[in-house]
């Protein structure tokens, strides 16, 4: 039975980047081995807000993506002032609620700032109050609320207070222009573990180190199920 356990797959919720969808981040997670994807349950789900404009200003080709898309929340130019923050939280609670139980929160992005607050909304009591405890996240390009670079929503100014024991893996690009927002984010982590790549604001390509890396992570995660 012990054995069973350890070797049941990690059920994971996914959070796509600002104005993409679940679909194009499935599509975008197929940058990974086969043989890796397939040790979890990745469910991916579509934000709740269609998305509030297009893509040129953040400097990505309106035609790389297909439509519709979505966006979890939104922020002023300088991320200041946040509107639909509140009615998101709710949603993913919604959310897991109803296709859960979920072992963990994977994100990329806007996706990602989102699953690591939550894992600290949830241990300040905040969020997140009606399903079990978030065991692990996996942040691709992610940034910190509260940050150097971002003011934090009411309902999350708190959810790095404390630096947070939920397991983390942190993916890293040199290129990344959210780099900095990254690099606090993984600092607000008891022992994360971090996979660094040479490339942008993408969900990266693995080479054999960033694989390794990444089995460990999910094996030393199966432990917790």
């Amino acid at each position: 039975m012990d054995d069973q356990q350890l070797a049941r797959k990690p059920r994971v919720l996914c959070f796509h980047g600002f104005r993409t969808s679940g679909k194009i981040f499935e599509e975008q997670t197929e940058a990974w081995p086969e043989f890796l994807r397939e040790k979890m349950d990745l469910v991916f789900v579509d934000a709740p807000f269609p998305a509030e404009g297009g893509l040129e200003e953040l400097g990505v080709a309106e035609e790389l993506f297909d439509p519709p898309l979505y966006e979890w929340f939104q922020a002023n130019k300088d991320f200041s002032e946040y509107r639909n923050f509140d009615e998101c939280i709710a949603f993913v609670e919604d959310c897991m609620m109803r296709i859960g139980p979920f072992d963990g929160l994977m994100g990329f992005s806007q996706g990602a700032s989102l699953a690591a607050a939550l894992s600290g909304m949830q241990a300040e009591g905040v969020a997140l109050t009606s399903v079990p405890k978030i065991k692990f996240v996996i942040l691709i390009s992610g940034g910190k609320f509260g940050g150097s670079n971002f003011s934090s929503p009411k309902l999350a100014q708190n959810a790095f207070s404390s630096p947070i024991e939920c397991p983390s893996l942190h993916f890293l690009g040199e290129k990344d222009f959210g780099l900095t927002n990254g690099i606090e984010l993984l600092d607000s982590f008891v022992d994360p573990v971090v996979i660094n790549h040479p490339q942008g604001h993408v969900v990266p390509k693995l080479d054999e180190k960033g694989s390794e890396t990444m089995i460990k992570f999910i094996e030393k995660v199966q432990e917790l199920l």
